[in-house]
């Protein structure tokens, strides 16, 4: 009786929590664009103005930056001296095997979007041309690849561990974009090639990755636009990695049918995206990331898992399977097979 009294009693602290969330995500973004987890990664430990000094910041300033990482638990602190975390040194150093900083980039450069959300809901549009991080804007569209490639080699090495691609020669990597997933599943899978189309733009930056990765000999980077540019064929596998949230619902259906024409018989489709449940509100973040690409894109959204049987299976596909990845990684993974 006592929690459900609880439980109907008004609290705002949720309200305040939401009001503020901003302010830890902009101490993240200022923290690691300054370069204060790789400077403490160098020094191992140091105080504000050893800190300030080798960045060229202002001591005052950088301690409040440094406190506020300390609060939200990016850096320790002993003394006046601050050293990274466990995790910080592991996800937000530079040049680590689980470096995330290139990948929250991305949410840094939609952050001024965000703050349009009320246009976006009385226009019913998105604040910002998407072309302006596809092609048109040549540094926003590095700076797009790269956080991609960087939020792909993070979820990468857990997708591949999940795939079963062996006897596999063929792959057609559709809006593959940096090619990221591709290299590291044809490094899993010598025997298999990929090609990866995408915007001539992304694949520009997407084949400098590839070369860099040793991987230009089994990785073709197509140029094109995955709507009109006609599939090359022979494939027994295709995978769409993250590119059906920006799709509406007929559109996502007629690139399923192009996949399945694309596939030799037998050939399977993998699919990884965020995923909502049929209410479209649960998980959070899936719901939350909707709004986000719909601020950015035409057809932005999120679709269900339930959706998305149904499209492969009006796609000419069978034996639809889906199952969520590990957290705290918010994405699922799609199964099906051409007869």
């Amino acid at each position: 009786m006592a929690d459900d009294i609880a439980e109907t009693v008004p609290d705002p602290a949720r309200i305040m929590e939401l009001a503020s969330a901003f302010y830890g995500s902009c101490i993240l973004f200022t923290a690691s664009d300054l370069g204060i987890f790789a400077k403490l990664a160098e020094m191992g430990s140091a105080d504000a103005a050893m800190v300030a000094g080798g960045l060229g910041t202002d001591v005052r300033a950088t301690t409040l930056l440094l406190d506020g990482c300390v609060a939200l638990g990016l850096l320790s602190k002993t003394g006046s001296l601050y050293r990274n975390t466990a995790s910080t040194a592991v996800f937000l150093v530079p040049g680590q095997p689980g470096d995330l900083s290139r990948a929250i980039r991305f949410n840094r450069d939609v952050y001024e979007a965000w703050g349009k959300l009320p246009a976006f809901v009385k226009a019913g549009v998105p604040v910002e041309r998407p072309e302006v991080h596809l092609g048109d804007d040549v540094e926003r569209t590095r700076t797009f690849v790269l956080s991609m490639h960087g939020r792909a080699m993070g979820i990468g090495r857990a997708v591949v561990a999940q795939l079963e691609l062996t006897g596999r020669k063929q792959m057609l990597d559709i809006g593959g974009g940096p090619g990221t997933y591709s290299t590291l599943i044809v490094q899993a899978y010598p025997e298999l090639k990929s090609t990866v189309l995408d915007l001539p733009g992304v694949v520009a930056v997407g084949a400098e990755l590839v070369a860099k990765a040793g991987a230009a000999d089994r990785v073709t980077m197509l140029p094109g636009n995955y709507h009109s540019t006609p599939y090359p064929g022979g494939n027994d596998v295709v995978i769409i990695f993250g590119a059906l949230h920006q799709e509406s619902a007929e559109s996502i259906i007629a690139i399923l049918r192009r996949a399945h024409g694309a596939l030799v018989a037998g050939g399977v489709i993998y699919i990884l995206d965020m995923m909502t449940d049929e209410t479209h509100t649960s998980p959070v973040f899936s719901a939350l990331f909707a709004v986000n690409m719909a601020l950015i894109a035409r057809d932005g959204w999120v679709f269900s898992d339930k959706e998305l049987g149904g499209w492969l299976a009006q796609a000419g596909f069978v034996d639809f399977r889906v199952r969520p990845l590990a957290p705290p990684m918010p994405h699922w993974l799609a199964f099906a097979r051409k007869p």
